[in-house]
């Protein structure tokens, strides 16, 4: 008997573990990436301890705990003064796994290394044509010609033309109040994991395993384009905050930084699914990043619905669906409204805000741990379906 097809749109971390779980789980799968390869836009990223017992359902979460360091440290003021610290034993010990930091790109090769050849189809564009019903595939278009399967995973992305067919009525991306420069470079000194606040700005110190430093800059201010002489501004604007960052700063080259204006889906789409189409990833619920959540939620998406559609038969996959998306949008909302808020609050530009966020934190001594487990508490504890705890 035929094994049941699925093709999954957007060759980033959402769909690549879509794959890798459909595989494992007996489906025949194709990914369709418009891009000519796989290189991730990104630069660093952190894997919390949901997203690694999803990983660990597929066999890699070893792999990325051996090829992470480990996010600990905590907050610092602009001018170094530490508001909260908080080390990495403190987090594994609540949640069974601490919070991993590895590059963007290395994830993506260790999901895609594991895919047959051929699976991958770089420089494909795919549109979905019919959604598809319980009696009849779904259709997708691709610059070699038309496919049916019998699941589509649209991880598209932010921009989805997937969700904007599916769900029109769904508003488009918000602007979050800011934008973020991420950059990975050489550290010539040893780095102290932290973040740190100052008004209207976020600046992150991640030391990674290969001796690099992830670098991540938040600046709250309007969209508007990028030019070189921002690029050159940056040092300055955080020339008076604690070493070593000006110092980063200055170091990185305009082509080794990637600057995003925030945008996030506000309001989610209706349903995560229609027909024999799910979406995934930034596609069903972009999210700003301070909670570190964007592609930890898509995880879950891949593992959970490559968990709801197993053993599904031709005509059950669009129930199947119904299923993912019950399990999937309340949890992601919540995430995506949590991460919103964090935003805004880390990002004002007001500086009674930023006095008022600092002056708690500090005031809270000891006690901060505590509130920032209460805090994570149901987001990081999630387990996958069908999974024993770690």
């Amino acid at each position: 008997m035929a094994r049941p097809h699925a093709v999954v749109i957007g060759g980033g971390i959402g769909g690549l573990t879509a794959a890798r779980a459909l595989l494992g789980g007996g489906w025949e799968v194709t990914v369709h990436e418009r891009s000519r390869s796989l290189a991730p836009a990104g630069a660093g990223l952190a894997v919390a301890p949901n997203a690694l017992r999803a990983l660990d359902t597929l066999g890699l979460g070893d792999a990325v705990r051996e090829r992470s360091s480990l996010h600990g440290g905590g907050i610092r003021r602009w001018d170094g003064r530490w508001l909260m610290r908080m080390d990495a034993d403190r987090i594994r010990a609540w949640f069974g796994d601490p919070i991993v930091l590895l590059r963007r790109c290395t994830l993506v090769d260790l999901l895609a290394a594991g895919l047959p050849a051929g699976t991958v189809r770089t420089a494909s564009a795919a549109t979905v044509v019919d959604p598809g019903g319980r009696d009849r595939p779904a259709r997708v278009t691709t610059g070699s010609g038309e496919l049916t399967a019998d699941l589509v995973v649209a991880a598209d992305g932010i921009h989805s033309v997937t969700r904007r067919a599916l769900f029109p009525e769904t508003p488009a991306p918000v602007h979050a109040g800011f934008a973020t420069w991420r950059f990975v470079v050489p550290a010539d000194r040893p780095i102290v994991p932290a973040e740190s606040w100052g008004r209207g700005a976020v600046v992150g110190l991640m030391p990674l395993a290969d001796g690099t430093v992830y670098v991540y800059v938040s600046v709250s201010g309007a969209p508007r384009e990028w030019t070189l002489e921002e690029h050159a501004a940056l040092p300055r604007r955080f020339a008076h905050w604690h070493s070593p960052i000006p110092q980063l700063l200055a170091a990185a080259a305009p082509g080794e930084m990637l600057r995003n204006e925030v945008w996030y889906l506000d309001t989610p789409p209706r349903s995560y699914h229609h027909g024999r189409v799910a979406l995934l990833g930034d596609a069903a619920h972009a999210m700003p990043p301070n909670l570190g959540q964007g592609g930890c939620q898509a995880i879950e998406d891949a593992v959970t619905l490559a968990h709801t559609v197993s053993g599904a038969g031709f005509a059950d996959v669009p129930a199947a669906l119904v299923r993912y998306t019950a399990a999937r949008r309340p949890r992601a909302a919540r995430v995506v409204r949590r991460s919103a808020q964090a935003g805004a609050l880390l990002c004002s530009g007001y500086r009674s805000v930023a006095t008022v966020r600092n002056i708690a934190l500090v005031a809270l001594g000891p006690f901060g741990p505590q509130v920032v487990r209460r805090s994570v508490t149901g987001i990081f504890d999630w387990s996958p379906p069908g999974a024993a705890r770690r």
